[in-house]
């Protein structure tokens, strides 16, 4: 007999609170796990841990907290910082997805006996005759696809993760049914900033978590004629002009510390 008992990552949001609903209803035996990993965090406050808790008790599901602490800023806090200070442009939620939702969660699923683990991510998992193994592939939600977080999931992963919603079209199909439930989340907002950094404010948070302090330079062309000033390497990516002040030339120009 097939082992259906899936653990299942819960925000304390609508996505995964309907993906727990559903599970359950296809037979699942389902697990709910919220983890903790980062103190402050959209993700990781009293309110999401209440809402994620609230629904299993509904649903008649269990629900675990796991601390990943230490886990999420070795492999997240301290990429984003790295990045930054390297003048790259970081994506935190696909290296979350990697080591944290597929990894460590994974993990845990094997400790509790579960040969699946989910989230509410909008995405799908087929199997491919042409490539004879499981494939990721984008959902039918269009703009609301996040199979591109995704594309670092260890392959042999994939034939043990459901993705619930993917065959929706909408984020409002998914309201509708936590309302049709009475799941007192279907209209909690999206989020969408980073994390751990809920205010949107990149530069103090590097400033506040790391030794990236402000520090100004000159801009230069190719020839080393100086074009105007930057506040700091953190603020710049490469090829971002955002935020250069008074660059005149749109020759090539680097930046010094």
């Amino acid at each position: 007999m097939e082992n259906k008992r899936v653990l299942l990552g819960m925000s304390g949001g609508v996505d995964s609170s309907v993906s727990a609903l559903l599970l359950k209803n296809q037979g699942y035996e389902v697990i709910g796990t919220t983890m903790e990993l980062f103190a402050g965090s959209s993700c990781c406050n009293t309110n999401t841990y209440l809402d994620a808790k609230n629904i299993c008790n509904q649903i008649g599901i269990p629900h675990f907290i796991y601390n990943f602490k230490n886990e999420f800023k070795k492999y997240v806090i301290d990429d984003f910082i790295n990045c930054y200070s390297n003048c790259k442009t970081p994506n935190p939620c696909i290296e979350c997805n990697k080591y944290m939702k597929f990894g460590l969660m994974y993990e845990k699923a094997k400790e509790l006996g579960c040969n699946y683990i989910a989230t509410g991510h909008y995405a799908k998992i087929e199997y491919s005759e042409k490539f004879n193994r499981w494939i990721l592939k984008k959902s039918n939600a269009g703009k609301k696809d996040q199979s591109y977080v995704l594309w670092n999931i260890p392959k042999e992963l994939l034939s043990h993760i459901l993705f619930p919603l993917a065959n929706f079209e909408d984020k409002e199909q998914i309201r509708e049914i936590a309302r049709e439930n009475n799941l007192k989340v279907a209209n909690k907002p999206d989020s969408e900033d980073i994390c751990f950094v809920p205010d949107g404010n990149y530069k103090k948070f590097l400033e506040n978590n790391s030794n990236i302090k402000p520090k100004e330079g000159n801009i230069v062309n190719s020839f080393g004629k100086v074009l105007g000033k930057h506040t700091g390497l953190y603020n710049y990516t490469i090829g971002q002009r955002k935020g250069l002040r008074n660059i005149k030339s749109c020759t090539t120009f680097c930046i010094r510390i």
